[in-house]
């Protein structure tokens, strides 16, 4: 069977207290992608309208796979009070209730921002604007939280740790930037900022408790950069395919 993910390291060393284990995973937020060059210069306005148009098409099927990937640790998960937690990603993204306005769900409140920025839902939902390094990266995202324990397909989410800011940065840049993009596209950003912070304690907690041993705290960071190289690669294939 192939190895699915990062190799697991293995370590004598002695464990890490969790204080200097969340420290450690924080850390990482050093490799975010709100540091690749494409999004320094997403939000600081210097890509065309061809070019957002582009990062928000791609990042659509991200927002497409999200759902996959919770549904594949709820499929996984043993623990009810863990799957009831978890089970609210699914509403926030698939939506929940009469399915309007905010209960519509981030990936109708993503296809609203692609609308608002002059692109169509069948541009998006055909994902026919979605370039191969992009869905290779979403899909092996999808396929490790089905393969992978649980717990480490938690752990791979803990990159929600980074998001707020480069939520922020949206709302605070874009109005001025790309005044072309309608106001109500931006309510995606909007939404996430106290929905990330939640999902956050959520998953460290769960991290912090099931990976105790050094050699554990260690696939955990593993895990970590996994997901990191993802969100990068996602930048990398986007720009390729929208040079300046």
């Amino acid at each position: 069977m192939p190895v699915v993910g990062p190799v697991a390291p293995v370590s004598q060393e002695e464990a890490m207290a969790p204080e200097t284990f969340e420290q450690r995973l924080r850390a990482m937020g050093a490799g975010y992608h709100i540091h690749h060059p494409f999004n320094v210069r997403l939000n600081s306005g210097q890509c065309s309208r061809r070019q957002v148009q582009g990062w928000i098409a791609n990042r659509f099927y991200y927002q497409w796979c999200i759902p996959l990937k919770d549904a594949a640790i709820l499929s996984n998960c043993p623990d009810r009070a863990v799957r009831r937690a978890w089970s609210l990603r699914l509403l926030d993204h698939d939506g929940h209730g009469d399915f309007e306005g905010d209960a519509a769900g981030g990936l109708e409140a993503w296809t609203q921002l692609g609308v608002a920025a002059d692109l169509t839902r069948e541009d998006l939902w055909s994902l026919r604007l979605v370039q191969p390094g992009v869905r290779f990266a979403c899909d092996s995202y999808v396929n490790f939280a089905r393969h992978a324990p649980w717990q480490e397909a938690v752990c791979s989410s803990l990159t929600e740790m980074f998001a707020p800011q480069i939520h922020k940065d949206r709302l605070a840049g874009w109005p001025e930037y790309y005044p072309w993009i309608e106001p109500y596209g931006l309510q995606y950003f909007r939404s996430r900022i106290p929905l990330a912070q939640r999902d956050v304690r959520h998953g460290l907690e769960i991290t912090l408790k099931h990976f105790r041993t050094r050699a554990q705290q260690e696939r955990a960071l593993q895990i970590l950069q996994f997901k990191l190289d993802i969100l990068w690669a996602m930048l990398d294939a986007i720009e390729r395919a929208y040079p300046e």
